[in-house]
């Protein structure tokens, strides 16, 4: 098992590399860069912009004393643009044997050279491998400061989902798959099927509008993972209070999962029940809870078990932009979203990085979980 583990543990790095040189080529060819972000962001609203505007008036474009008009107004200066350029790593500056100027001054005594994206690439993922993210082109905090700050709220989405999906898919699978064709599982089915056609998106709506003073009942917070006065709350008060707060979100994200993991869990079991072994212990008379639980138990669960750890990745990933925006969370969710709408490249690869290489990490866990589960089971001999 050990040599299993090191093999997966080796490939880890040209996978991630691959995920990586191939998310930085799509960016390539993807128009707008950050650079057009900003011209696009200071052309508009560059009365806002003291560093970029003349000395005259913005409202009327008048000149000033020293004869400056406002800058939006004939846009933005090629000396400002060579500047952001170089500090966000697109270009050098190469300036003359001994020049030591500051990088305001730079851009006019200096020549600017474009780096290629190849050395672009190779640059950003030498940082990488030594978890230097950077720092965010439009928020001023790095990037690892801003994975921290936003990690709670996608951890109380994805681990609190998991947990109840399977609290509950685990003993209703179970029970649907031992009263197969009844009335129970006909009904019960209908039910779960209808919960997975429901879009998350439809069910968090309709949550808030009954349960969050939409429409209804004013029964849970519209926002937020705790309430303004939760520092001062006791810590019975202070776990009550972050439960009451996560109770809507958590419910409409667990919805699919739900029901997805339900039906995994009873046909796993049926699969199980129609075995040879069931048979012969049945035929020796042992107790049909026995049966279920000693034998068919462990055998079933193999799959709904060790899945655990990648349902927990898809849930924490998949649906907490949607869940994120509706509830007002401000999460991992909704930072990548507007990472990608703004091209923050520091983010957007940060981010792409930390989290590919944990789900790769996942994966081996997975392997490790079906060998816990079931010890029968050897990767090496397989190999």
């Amino acid at each position: 098992m050990i040599s299993y583990i090191l093999r997966r543990l080796i490939l880890v790095i040209p996978t991630l590399f691959g995920i990586m040189l191939i998310n930085f080529a799509l960016t390539q060819l993807v128009p707008g860069g950050p650079i057009d972000q900003i011209e696009a962001r200071l052309e508009g609203e560059g009365d806002a912009m003291e560093a970029v505007r003349g000395s005259g008036d913005p409202t009327t474009g008048t000149e000033g004393e020293q004869g400056g008009t406002y800058v939006g107004a004939r846009g933005l200066p090629p000396e400002f643009l060579a500047k952001l350029e170089v500090e966000f790593g697109f270009a050098r500056f190469i300036c003359p044997e001994g020049y030591d100027g500051t990088l305001v001054q730079q851009s006019k005594e200096c020549e600017k050279e474009m780096i290629p994206a190849t050395e672009r690439f190779f640059i950003m993922m030498g940082k990488f491998l030594t978890f230097d993210f950077g720092e965010s082109y439009f928020r001023s905090a790095s990037v690892m400061e801003l994975i921290i700050e936003k990690l709670p709220v996608s951890i109380t989405l994805g681990l609190w989902s998991t947990l109840l999906a399977y609290i509950i898919s685990i003993p209703l699978g179970i029970r649907k798959a031992v009263r197969d064709g009844s009335r129970f599982d006909s009904w019960t089915s209908g039910v779960i099927i209808a919960a997975y056609a429901i879009p998350s998106l439809l069910v968090a709506v309709m949550l808030l509008v009954l349960f969050a003073g939409g429409s209804y009942w004013q029964i849970f917070p519209l926002r937020g993972l705790t309430s303004s006065n939760w520092a001062e709350l006791s810590p019975i008060g202070k776990a009550l209070d972050y439960l009451w707060h996560i109770a809507l979100p958590v419910t409409a994200s667990t919805i699919a999962s739900f029901a997805t993991l339900t039906l995994l869990t009873k046909n796993s079991f049926l699969d199980e029940v129609k075995k040879q072994y069931v048979m012969t212990a049945r035929a020796k008379g042992l107790p049909e809870r026995r049966v279920l639980y000693g034998h068919v138990f462990r055998n079933a669960m193999l799959i709904v078990i060790a899945g655990f750890p990648a349902l927990f990745i898809s849930v924490f990933f998949g649906g907490s932009l949607i869940i994120e925006t509706i509830f007002s969370l401000d999460g991992l969710g909704q930072l990548g979203y507007k990472s990608a709408v703004e091209r923050d490249y520091p983010v957007i690869f940060g981010t792409l990085f930390a989290f590919g290489l944990m789900g790769l990490v996942v994966g081996i866990i997975s392997d490790l979980m079906y060998v816990w589960v079931d010890p029968r089971i050897d990767f090496d001999r397989r190999g």
